[in-house]
């Protein structure tokens, strides 16, 4: 089974734990059956796998989120890589261009499109060979999972199907409504619309050619910020005559606010947190290493991380984002390929960072021309390289790096730093790599 998971997210409705590289599809907070703590991508990854061990799986995503999915999935993994953020009809064209020209996927098989950041249970996964099969009966085009709505929701689109059977053909398809006619769509049987679909991958390669007159992989990433940014569902769904929609009535949630978030988390507390008395319907999610402690409160939800803290109504969390836009924070905490780093302290002329490497592995090979590093390595051993001069690093060992020189770290061990930056231009952008 070929599976595309689009993985995108600007990273502000569950601010402070999510940011503009941890979008919320990276939060560790879902625990498995070892007791460990997962995030949404993680869970959904291993769900599938746990059903098609053979699956091959292509997460299409923003440069932005390489890193974390490379440091929660593992290298192996494919991922589709957008040269900037797009909507969901050019991730979709780009990543059925990339199986088809990279992966080699025969145009007549069958892909299935899911979202990366839905809490469901594995019927929603066993649904998905349903669909694979549909898509390739005469006459389907595309095969779409509809979510049996359980409440009138305004947050969702609607699918209106010609019928109330099991597998129906699609008569129309509604944006977000009201709540008097959602009420009105769900005694009609319409369902949710949960991004869920299956086609024909040369379907899929001809909508790109149909819309944007491409369809090879390359020339699809080089024009890929002249498209249109246009949802999959705008440019195609609602105008497919020949799409059917199966029903699922299994787990589904939409965690796409604090609200709806704690609602999956089976845990009223995470981190070092403590409710006192009179707490009722309080989630505290805590990433901190200092003791939060609430009392007397109805309906909260507290977060606090790195990058922030927030005290929020849970219902009045669903309008944390233009609050959030108006920040211009630097990103405390993120996880990368080789690791994590999180930020200890800000001045104007210098920043102070606590570096994580896993064993085996290493940052790139860089120079910057306007800052001096300090290492400070607090546990383990490894190597670093300094302008291709190496040398053995371990616990108490201080490392000295001017501005220009080329360096990098290798982990031989979990290796954890204290990184001193000093200069008048710290920055982010001022990097420049080198091959090693």
């Amino acid at each position: 089974m070929n599976i595309i998971l689009l993985s995108g997210g600007s990273g502000k409705r569950l601010w402070p734990l999510s940011n503009g590289i941890r979008s919320k599809q990276f939060i560790k907070i879902f625990k498995n059956s070892s007791g460990q703590y997962e995030s949404m991508i993680q869970r959904i990854y291993r769900q599938i796998i746990d059903i098609y061990k053979d699956a091959e799986i292509t997460i299409t995503t923003s440069k932005s989120q390489v890193s974390a999915i490379y440091n929660q999935l593992g290298s192996n993994v494919n991922v589709c890589v957008e040269p900037c953020r797009m909507d969901t009809f050019p991730a979709i064209t780009l990543a059925a261009a990339y199986l088809y020209d990279v992966k080699k996927v025969p145009a007549s098989e069958a892909v299935v499109v899911c979202p990366v950041d839905p809490y469901v249970d594995s019927s929603y996964f066993s649904l998905l060979q349903k669909l694979e099969g549909l898509c390739l009966m005469e006459n389907v085009n595309i095969a779409l999972m509809g979510i049996e709505a359980s409440y009138p929701s305004e947050k969702y689109g609607y699918i209106i199907p010609e019928d109330n059977n099991y597998i129906s053909k699609v008569k129309a398809f509604k944006e977000k409504p009201d709540k008097e006619t959602a009420e009105n769509y769900i005694k009609n049987g319409a369902l949710w619309n949960g991004g869920v679909f299956a086609a024909e991958l040369g379907y899929l390669l001809d909508k790109a050619y149909e819309l944007e007159k491409v369809r090879d992989y390359k020339d699809i990433y080089l024009k890929y910020s002249t498209f249109d940014k246009r949802s999959f569902d705008y440019a195609v769904l609602e105008k497919e005559k020949d799409i059917y929609v199966v029903r699922f009535s299994g787990e589904w949630k939409d965690l796409g606010t604090w609200n709806t978030f704690t609602e999956a988390v089976h845990e009223t507390s995470i981190g070092n947190a403590t409710l006192g008395r009179g707490c009722d319907n309080v989630h505290v999610i805590n990433e901190l290493d200092i003791p939060i402690l609430c009392m007397g409160l109805q309906d909260i939800v507290v977060s606090a991380s790195p990058d922030g803290i927030l005290v929020s109504d849970k219902e009045q969390s669903s309008f944390i984002k233009p609050y959030v836009d108006k920040m211009d924070n630097i990103i405390m905490f993120a996880e990368k390929s080789w690791g994590s780093f999180k930020v200890l302290d800000v001045e104007s002329e210098s920043m102070v960072i606590k570096v994580t490497l896993k064993h085996g592995n290493r940052m790139n090979y860089h120079s910057h021309e306007n800052r001096d590093e300090i290492w400070n390595v607090i546990k383990g051993q490894g190597k670093v390289i300094i302008n291709d001069k190496e040398r053995v690093v371990t616990t108490g060992d201080i490392v000295t790096i001017k501005a220009g020189c080329k360096h990098t770290v290798i982990a031989d061990t979990e290796l954890k730093m204290i990184e001193v930056q000093i200069g008048k231009d710290i920055s982010v952008n001022d990097k420049i790599k080198f091959k090693l």
